[in-house]
Protein backbone atom coordinates (compact mmCIF):
# COMPACT_ATOMS: atom_id res chain seq x y z
CA UNK A 1 0.00 0.00 0.00
CA UNK A 2 1.89 3.45 -0.92
CA UNK A 3 2.56 6.06 1.97
CA UNK A 4 -0.01 9.12 1.63
CA UNK A 5 2.68 11.68 1.19
CA UNK A 6 2.01 15.01 3.40
CA UNK A 7 3.20 18.40 3.59
CA UNK A 8 2.72 20.82 6.52
CA UNK A 9 3.20 24.78 6.09
CA UNK A 10 3.20 26.35 9.76
CA UNK A 11 5.47 29.59 10.23
CA UNK A 12 6.43 28.37 14.04
CA UNK A 13 9.81 26.33 13.59
CA UNK A 14 9.07 24.19 17.17
CA UNK A 15 5.10 23.41 16.27
CA UNK A 16 6.31 22.20 12.36
CA UNK A 17 9.35 20.19 13.47
CA UNK A 18 7.37 18.36 16.41
CA UNK A 19 4.67 18.06 13.73
CA UNK A 20 7.01 16.36 11.13
CA UNK A 21 8.53 14.42 13.48
CA UNK A 22 5.55 13.11 14.88
CA UNK A 23 3.57 12.62 12.00
CA UNK A 24 6.25 10.73 10.12
CA UNK A 25 6.08 7.62 12.97
CA UNK A 26 2.45 7.45 11.77
CA UNK A 27 1.67 3.99 10.25
CA UNK A 28 1.07 4.67 6.03
CA UNK A 29 2.20 8.37 6.46
CA UNK A 30 5.56 9.97 4.42
CA UNK A 31 6.09 13.77 5.29
CA UNK A 32 7.78 14.83 1.89
CA UNK A 33 8.25 18.73 2.76
CA UNK A 34 7.19 21.63 5.32
CA UNK A 35 7.29 25.44 4.49
CA UNK A 36 7.25 28.27 6.78
CA UNK A 37 5.42 30.59 4.68
CA UNK A 38 2.28 30.20 2.55
CA UNK A 39 4.18 31.02 -0.75
CA UNK A 40 6.83 28.57 -0.09
CA UNK A 41 4.59 26.03 0.77
CA UNK A 42 2.13 26.82 -2.55
CA UNK A 43 5.37 26.12 -4.72
CA UNK A 44 6.75 22.74 -1.91
CA UNK A 45 2.95 21.49 -2.65
CA UNK A 46 3.16 21.94 -6.50
CA UNK A 47 6.64 20.74 -6.94
CA UNK A 48 6.12 17.40 -4.60
CA UNK A 49 2.53 16.44 -5.29
CA UNK A 50 1.13 15.19 -2.13
CA UNK A 51 -1.67 13.54 -1.73
CA UNK A 52 -2.66 16.12 1.82
CA UNK A 53 -1.45 19.34 2.80
CA UNK A 54 -1.76 20.47 6.28
CA UNK A 55 -2.00 24.46 6.21
CA UNK A 56 -2.10 27.13 9.37
CA UNK A 57 -4.40 29.91 8.86
CA UNK A 58 -2.26 32.67 9.98
CA UNK A 59 1.16 32.41 8.19
CA UNK A 60 3.14 34.83 6.26
CA UNK A 61 3.63 35.96 2.59
CA UNK A 62 0.68 34.03 1.66
CA UNK A 63 -2.06 33.27 4.60
CA UNK A 64 -3.83 29.47 4.87
CA UNK A 65 -7.18 30.47 3.25
CA UNK A 66 -5.39 32.19 0.30
CA UNK A 67 -3.00 28.82 -0.37
CA UNK A 68 -6.04 26.50 -0.16
CA UNK A 69 -7.61 29.09 -2.76
CA UNK A 70 -4.76 28.67 -4.97
CA UNK A 71 -4.31 24.82 -5.22
CA UNK A 72 -8.15 24.67 -5.72
CA UNK A 73 -7.86 27.34 -8.54
CA UNK A 74 -5.05 25.68 -10.07
CA UNK A 75 -6.97 22.52 -10.13
CA UNK A 76 -4.08 20.72 -7.93
CA UNK A 77 -5.08 16.96 -6.71
CA UNK A 78 -3.50 17.55 -3.38
CA UNK A 79 -6.18 17.81 -0.62
CA UNK A 80 -5.88 20.95 1.46
CA UNK A 81 -6.91 20.98 5.22
CA UNK A 82 -6.75 24.11 7.77
CA UNK A 83 -5.24 22.96 10.69
CA UNK A 84 -4.93 25.79 13.60
CA UNK A 85 -5.64 27.11 16.78
CA UNK A 86 -7.96 29.27 15.89
CA UNK A 87 -11.87 27.48 16.31
CA UNK A 88 -13.74 30.13 14.73
CA UNK A 89 -16.70 29.63 12.66
CA UNK A 90 -16.12 32.33 10.26
CA UNK A 91 -12.85 30.66 9.27
CA UNK A 92 -14.89 27.37 8.67
CA UNK A 93 -17.12 29.22 6.30
CA UNK A 94 -14.44 31.03 4.81
CA UNK A 95 -12.28 27.60 4.48
CA UNK A 96 -15.06 25.76 2.77
CA UNK A 97 -15.92 28.38 0.33
CA UNK A 98 -12.44 28.34 -1.15
CA UNK A 99 -12.37 24.84 -1.74
CA UNK A 100 -10.71 23.30 1.88
CA UNK A 101 -11.01 19.40 2.33
CA UNK A 102 -11.25 19.74 6.07
CA UNK A 103 -10.70 22.34 8.74
CA UNK A 104 -8.75 20.33 12.28
CA UNK A 105 -7.57 21.68 15.34
CA UNK A 106 -4.44 21.37 16.54
CA UNK A 107 -5.77 20.54 20.33
CA UNK A 108 -6.00 16.86 19.39
CA UNK A 109 -3.44 13.62 19.49
CA UNK A 110 -1.03 12.99 16.66
CA UNK A 111 -2.90 9.46 16.25
CA UNK A 112 -6.42 11.33 16.04
CA UNK A 113 -4.64 13.73 13.25
CA UNK A 114 -3.30 10.77 11.38
CA UNK A 115 -6.46 9.32 11.19
CA UNK A 116 -7.76 12.62 9.63
CA UNK A 117 -4.83 12.51 7.13
CA UNK A 118 -5.65 8.99 6.23
CA UNK A 119 -9.30 10.08 5.46
CA UNK A 120 -8.44 12.94 3.95
CA UNK A 121 -6.23 11.26 1.65
CA UNK A 122 -8.87 9.08 0.73
CA UNK A 123 -10.92 11.98 -0.19
CA UNK A 124 -12.87 12.15 2.76
CA UNK A 125 -14.28 15.95 3.96
CA UNK A 126 -12.71 15.99 7.63
CA UNK A 127 -14.44 19.00 9.88
CA UNK A 128 -13.95 19.11 13.51
CA UNK A 129 -17.36 18.30 15.15
CA UNK A 130 -17.04 21.30 17.85
CA UNK A 131 -16.31 23.68 15.69
CA UNK A 132 -19.11 22.56 12.36
CA UNK A 133 -21.48 22.91 15.58
CA UNK A 134 -20.40 25.98 16.90
CA UNK A 135 -20.67 27.35 13.22
CA UNK A 136 -24.48 26.13 12.77
CA UNK A 137 -25.20 28.54 15.51
CA UNK A 138 -23.31 30.91 14.43
CA UNK A 139 -24.90 31.27 11.16
CA UNK A 140 -23.65 32.59 8.17
CA UNK A 141 -21.39 35.58 7.84
CA UNK A 142 -23.60 38.31 7.30
CA UNK A 143 -21.32 40.94 5.90
CA UNK A 144 -20.46 41.50 2.70
CA UNK A 145 -17.48 41.44 0.54
CA UNK A 146 -16.87 44.82 0.57
CA UNK A 147 -17.90 45.60 4.01
CA UNK A 148 -15.62 42.73 5.14
CA UNK A 149 -12.55 44.44 3.03
CA UNK A 150 -12.94 47.73 4.69
CA UNK A 151 -13.26 46.32 8.22
CA UNK A 152 -10.10 44.32 7.40
CA UNK A 153 -8.67 47.75 6.82
CA UNK A 154 -10.27 49.55 9.97
CA UNK A 155 -8.42 46.10 11.84
CA UNK A 156 -4.74 47.14 10.10
CA UNK A 157 -5.38 51.20 11.12
CA UNK A 158 -5.96 52.34 8.32
CA UNK A 159 -8.17 55.76 8.07
CA UNK A 160 -11.01 56.43 5.79
CA UNK A 161 -9.46 58.49 3.85
CA UNK A 162 -6.23 56.07 3.18
CA UNK A 163 -9.24 53.31 2.30
CA UNK A 164 -11.57 55.49 0.20
CA UNK A 165 -8.08 56.27 -1.89
CA UNK A 166 -7.56 52.82 -2.18
CA UNK A 167 -10.66 50.95 -3.26
CA UNK A 168 -11.39 54.20 -5.33
CA UNK A 169 -14.62 55.28 -3.33
CA UNK A 170 -15.71 58.28 -1.54
CA UNK A 171 -15.50 59.26 1.95
CA UNK A 172 -19.28 58.74 2.40
CA UNK A 173 -19.24 55.48 0.61
CA UNK A 174 -16.87 54.52 3.02
CA UNK A 175 -18.54 55.64 6.32
CA UNK A 176 -21.90 54.03 4.29
CA UNK A 177 -20.28 50.43 4.46
CA UNK A 178 -18.79 50.72 7.82
CA UNK A 179 -22.26 51.91 9.02
CA UNK A 180 -23.98 49.02 7.82
CA UNK A 181 -21.44 46.86 8.91
CA UNK A 182 -21.57 48.04 12.73
CA UNK A 183 -25.64 47.85 12.39
CA UNK A 184 -24.75 43.54 12.06
CA UNK A 185 -22.34 43.30 14.66
CA UNK A 186 -24.25 45.52 16.84
CA UNK A 187 -21.29 47.22 17.24
CA UNK A 188 -20.60 50.80 18.82
CA UNK A 189 -17.35 51.70 16.82
CA UNK A 190 -15.86 50.94 13.86
CA UNK A 191 -12.82 49.56 15.77
CA UNK A 192 -15.95 47.18 17.89
CA UNK A 193 -16.94 46.30 14.33
CA UNK A 194 -13.81 45.38 13.39
CA UNK A 195 -13.05 43.43 16.43
CA UNK A 196 -15.91 41.67 16.63
CA UNK A 197 -15.87 40.55 12.96
CA UNK A 198 -12.28 39.11 13.48
CA UNK A 199 -13.30 37.37 16.91
CA UNK A 200 -15.63 35.63 14.43
CA UNK A 201 -13.45 34.75 12.21
CA UNK A 202 -15.29 36.69 9.33
CA UNK A 203 -12.06 38.85 8.01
Amino acid sequence: MPLIRLVIIEDQYLVRDALARLMSKEMGVEVVGTAEDGLSGLALIERESPDVALIDIEIPVMDGLSVVEAITAKGLRTHAAILTTFGRPGYLERALAVGAAGFLLKEQPVPVLADQVRRLAHGERVINAELAAAAMVAGPNPLSSRERDILRRIAQGESISAIAHALYLTHGTVRNYLSSAMQKLEADNRAGAAREAERRGWI
